[in-house]
């Protein structure tokens, strides 16, 4: 009878083990991800365009909860925002906010300038677009030169309205430069060059 026994088991099919192990590891695998998706953390994300320089206040982001996984460190969560951060590079609006796209408001070297453009903004022209400015120098009443570019890579802080009753020509733009080049645009602008900015298909980040 022992011997009988004995002959069963060893009978036993071993692929009856290894279709044991696979049921339960994909099991297991199915509650790690069903388990994952529910460990979710809050993360920052823009409620519109954040240009360079500009604070980054509770008003300017909204706290959603997203599943990062080992990423989350590199994107801002409500623990991080503190006075005096600003943006390093402009933000979209509905981006998380990258950890590295933001820093203390004493780094941040840029500063805005307002100009009256020239040329009428076109409508795609928001804050956060990134344009070139040009200048033409006044050579006489009325004549201007050849223009150049003064500033290669700055960023529309704001569309600006006029205050008067009769609207001069062209836009008036707040835009975001790099401090070493607000000497040149004030030249300009004192001058009395015929500015122009100038939507660029690049980012300005």
């Amino acid at each position: 009878m022992a011997t009988t026994v004995s002959r069963r088991r060893r009978r036993l099919d071993p692929r009856f083990f290894v279709g044991i192990v696979l049921v339960l590891g994909s099991v297991a695998g199915v509650w790690a991800i069903v388990d994952g998706a529910r460990n979710t953390e809050p993360v920052l994300v823009a409620r519109e365009a954040l240009v360079p320089g500009q604070a980054v206040t509770a008003g300017d982001v909204e706290a959603v909860d997203v599943q990062l996984a080992a990423s989350q460190e590199a994107y801002l969560t409500p623990d991080d925002l503190a006075d005096g951060v600003v943006a390093v590079r402009t933000i979209a609006p509905g981006e998380l906010v990258p950890a590295a796209a933001v820093g203390a408001a004493a780094s941040a070297g840029t500063t805005t300038v307002v100009v009256r453009s020239a040329l009428e903004a076109p409508a795609g022209v928001v804050p956060g677009t990134p344009v070139e400015l040009w200048a033409a120098p006044l050579v006489a009443p009325g004549s201007y030169g050849e223009p150049v570019v003064v500033v290669e890579r700055a960023v529309v802080a704001a569309v600006l309205e006029d205050d008067g009753v009769v609207a001069d020509p062209g836009s008036r733009l707040e835009l975001v430069i790099d401090r070493d080049e607000v000497a040149d645009v004030l030249g300009h602008t004192a001058g009395g060059s015929a500015l122009s900015a100038v939507p660029t298909s690049g980012g300005a980040g």
